[in-house]
């Protein structure tokens, strides 16, 4: 490790810290109707309710909210199903793509729609401009905006008293979506744009190489093929509403998506920022700011270390690259340690810092390749998905995973005590901790059934190309369960993944691993709504000090290590054994 690569870890988390109370005191108005966008963008607002059919004042209980939200999320599915099985037959396709085959586009489908991103495709070669705009990059937005939804709709649980209803989904994805997601991604995508981030209709373009090169088959190569497109646009939502579905195969690491080590932090920022700022939103809206502290310090207590440790991972280098006489030290003409799959204008330190923050915010970005990891660089972006994406984890969706967390933590200190456990207020009672059980076992089940079915079927065998050692074939297969199950999208990028065995399996991953988090999160909320409010007592543990804190650490930590370590130790711990003692 480098004083430089440690220097621009800290500036990252200092900048990450400095956004939140701004960006959460914006999300908290727009909820709260006190922001002056409101009256910019009330008529809008107004004529989306009467093209929805709902009324602002009209508003849902639990169930007819998730019915909601269901049936939306199915119409999406399908509608973008359609639009990739007739992309041959539509505008805005110069390269004269045909449709995507059906497994595929269900996968892909499910993958937009849950804010997963997963692409078992190569965008450049396989979708039209049509798609990637009106399917994937709508997407983008909505999907962001209904896990920030979920997570308002929870805050209102935990605020309400003896209320029947949570909110309106149309109303809450819509706010979400016009005031927030909507706004940053034109500010964002203006600056990508500024730095070199394509933004286009043309078609692709040859070049001719400056000195040509001969091909695997011997043919000597004199142009390239330069992949065009409404880049900026998709680039600037994928980030921050932590999507991570590239506009290029290559994603973050193209440099047509992110040109300069300066896009590069702004990237890293967007994807984080509003995960960590609704926190603040979270603290705002129960009435108490240590509240929504307490969480994110929680978080970064986690996510700092995590980060300097795949940094240290990758910094060290590999045995094999000292045996070949590979110079692995850093200097001011040479990044050392393992540069394998990483850009050079972004460094190492640059590359295991987005790999951590896009995990463990479900971003799923990448910009560098993580199956070219040392195994315990690439054993931390693995388990930040493990932890079921509560770290920052996705826009919405991961403070809601973190919070069921919390009445897990809560719940078990008030076994400790022999007290009925309370939470900002409410009892936790067992109603509420059998959805919360529901909600983190679900990820977990859903990552081991499918690696198990993946390495015993001839199917999920067939594509794994990695297999020297094993141990790293098996860590790409748990590696994409766990990345479609957790909703992140990221892959190892050695497993073949576009067959009909993978986009079947990980996409009914994706879409169980949303929807089946989704509906329990909501319950909780309407029971919560339903409850009075219970008076602070001295048997009342304080959720916003250092000794809660520290509890629920243990119990994201304790939980993750239990469910994953035997499947660790088949994949990154035994491959590092491997390579030390190699």
């Amino acid at each position: 490790m480098t004083i430089n690569g440690l220097i621009q870890i800290a500036l990252y988390f200092v900048a990450l810290v400095l956004l939140v109370r701004p960006v959460g005191a914006y999300m908290y108005h727009i909820y709260n109707g006190t922001s002056t966008l409101n009256r910019v963008f009330r008529p809008v607002e107004r004529v989306i309710y009467r093209l929805l059919g709902t009324r602002e004042d009209t508003e849902m209980n639990w169930q007819t909210y998730a019915l909601a939200l269901l049936v939306f999320s199915i119409f999406s599915i399908v509608f973008l199903m359609i639009l990739q099985l007739a992309q041959a037959a539509l505008p805005l396709n110069p390269q004269g793509f045909p449709g995507v085959s059906f497994d595929s586009a269900f996968n892909t489908a499910v993958s937009f729609v849950s804010n997963t991103n997963w692409q078992g495709y190569a965008g450049e070669t396989t979708m039209s401009y049509l798609t990637q705009m009106l399917g994937l990059t709508v997407q983008n937005f909505l999907s962001a905006a209904v896990g920030i939804a979920v997570l308002v709709a929870l805050i209102r649980g935990f605020t309400r008293r003896t209320a029947a209803t949570i909110g309106n989904f149309w109303v809450d994805v819509t706010r979400g979506t016009l005031y927030i997601l909507l706004p940053l991604s034109i500010v964002l995508a203006l600056f990508l744009v500024s730095q070199g981030t394509i933004q286009n209709f043309n078609a692709y373009q040859d070049v001719t190489l400056i000195e040509p090169i001969k091909a695997g088959d011997g043919t000597i190569v004199t142009t390239q093929t330069l992949a065009m497109g409404p880049t900026a646009s998709q680039v600037a939502i994928k980030h921050l509403g932590t999507n991570g579905g590239g506009f290029f195969n290559a994603n973050a690491a193209h440099p047509f998506e992110s040109p300069t080590p300066l896009t590069d932090f702004v990237l890293l920022l967007s994807e984080t920022v509003i995960a960590a700022g609704v926190t603040y939103m979270f603290g705002r809206m129960v009435g108490d700011t240590r509240q929504g502290w307490a969480l994110l310090i929680a978080m970064l207590i986690i996510l700092v270390p995590f980060t300097v440790g795949s940094y240290a991972a990758e910094a060290a280098g590999t045995p094999g690259l000292i045996d070949n006489g590979a110079d692995i030290a850093a200097s001011d003409d040479n990044p050392g340690g393992n540069m394998e799959g990483k850009e050079v204008r972004f460094g190492i330190a640059r590359s295991a810092m987005f790999a951590v923050s896009t995990t463990a915010t479900s971003t799923g970005a990448v910009n560098s390749m993580h199956d070219s990891f040392t195994p315990l660089g690439g054993f931390a972006p693995l388990f930040m998905m493990q932890m079921s994406e509560t770290i920052l984890g996705g826009v919405g969706s991961g403070l809601y995973g973190m919070l069921a967390f919390a009445l897990i933590t809560v719940f078990m200190a008030g076994l400790m005590v022999g007290r009925t456990p309370e939470y900002l207020g409410k009892k936790i009672e067992a109603p509420e901790i059998k959805m919360v059980a529901v909600v983190i076992l679900i990820s977990s089940a859903l990552v081991l059934v499918g690696t198990a079915i993946a390495v015993v079927s001839e199917g999920g065998l067939a594509t794994i190309y990695n297999t020297d050692p094993p141990a790293h074939g098996f860590s790409e297969v748990l590696y994409a369960f766990t990345s479609a199950a957790n909703n992140n999208g990221s892959a190892f990028a050695g497993l073949g993944a576009n067959t009909p065995f993978y986009n079947t399996m990980l996409g009914l991953a994706m879409l169980f691993g949303r929807f089946l988090v989704i509906v329990p999160i909501l319950a909780i909320a309407g029971s919560l709504a339903r409850k009075k409010s219970v008076p602070v007592g001295d048997g009342t543990l304080p959720t916003h000090t250092g000794l809660f804190i520290g509890m629920l650490i243990g119990v994201v930590l304790i939980i993750g290590a239990l469910t994953f370590i035997p499947s660790l130790a088949l994949g990154p711990f035994i491959e590092q054994i491997l390579m030390v003692g190699s």
